[in-house]
C-alpha cells in the first residue's frame, strides 16, 4: 500500500497512554514496563518519604518502596480506579510494607561494641569452618563461587548462628542488603548443589 499522497489525519493513530498514575497503572496490567517505569519515576520519592516517616531509616524506607512496587506490578491486574486512585493504592502497599519492616525489626537485638567485637572473633571461626572443607566438597566448591559479601552473609548466618542484625552490624551493611545477600546467596547454593 502507498502512502503517498495520504494525509496525516487519515493515518491511523497509537492511542495515546494516560500518562497519570491511574493510567501506568491500568498500563502495568497489560504488562507495559515502560508504564512501570514512569510510575516509578514519579511515585517512588513521595512514597520514599511516607515510608521514611515511618521506618525513620533511608535504607528501609526505601526497602519497602521497592518491595510496594514489585507488588503493585505482580498485582496490576486487581487495580481498579472506580475503587480508588493508584497513588492511594501504592501508598497502602507501601505503609503496609513499611509497618511490615518495624515489626520484623522490632525482633532484632541491638549490641554495643563490646558486642560486636565478639561477634567479628565468629568471623573468623566461619571462614575457619570453610577452610577446613575438603576441596573436592561441592559445598566449598559452590560457596566458592558466591562472591564475597554473599559468602561471609550465609556463613556468619549458617555456621555461627549470628541473626539478620548481628550480620549486619558485623558486615556494616545496611539490613535490607545483608538479607538479599543472604536469599540470592542460599537460592545460588541451592541451584549449584542439584
Amino acid at each position: 500500500m502507498c502512502m503517498k499522497g495520504m494525509t496525516a489525519h487519515a493515518m491511523p493513530q497509537e492511542p495515546m497512554l494516560d500518562q497519570t498514575p491511574d493510567g501506568w497503572m491500568l498500563a502495568m496490567a497489560r504488562g507495559d514496563r515502560a508504564a512501570f517505569a514512569a510510575l516509578f519515576e514519579a511515585e517512588a520519592g513521595p512514597l520514599i518519604a511516607i515510608a521514611r516517616r515511618i521506618v525513620r531509616r533511608q535504607d528501609l524506607a526505601e526497602e519497602a518502596v521497592q518491595d510496594g512496587f514489585v507488588s503493585a506490578w505482580q498485582s496490576a491486574a486487581r487495580f481498579d480506579p472506580q475503587r480508588g486512585s493508584a497513588r492511594a493504592w501504592l501508598t497502602t502497599i507501601v505503609r503496609n510494607r513499611a509497618l511490615n519492616l518495624i515489626r520484623n525489626d522490632a525482633r532484632l537485638e541491638f549490641h554495643d561494641a563490646e558486642d560486636v567485637a565478639a561477634i567479628g572473633d565468629r568471623a573468623a571461626d566461619a571462614m575457619a569452618a570453610l577452610n577446613q572443607l575438603s576441596d573436592r566438597d561441592a559445598l566449598k566448591s559452590c560457596l566458592g563461587a558466591l562472591d564475597e559479601p554473599k559468602r561471609q552473609a550465609i556463613l556468619l548466618c549458617y555456621v555461627t548462628g549470628l541473626d539478620h542484625g548481628e550480620v549486619a552490624a558485623t558486615m556494616k551493611a545496611p539490613l535490607g542488603t545483608v538479607k538479599s545477600w543472604i536469599r540470592r546467596g542460599v537460592i545460588a547454593l541451592q541451584e549449584c548443589l542439584s
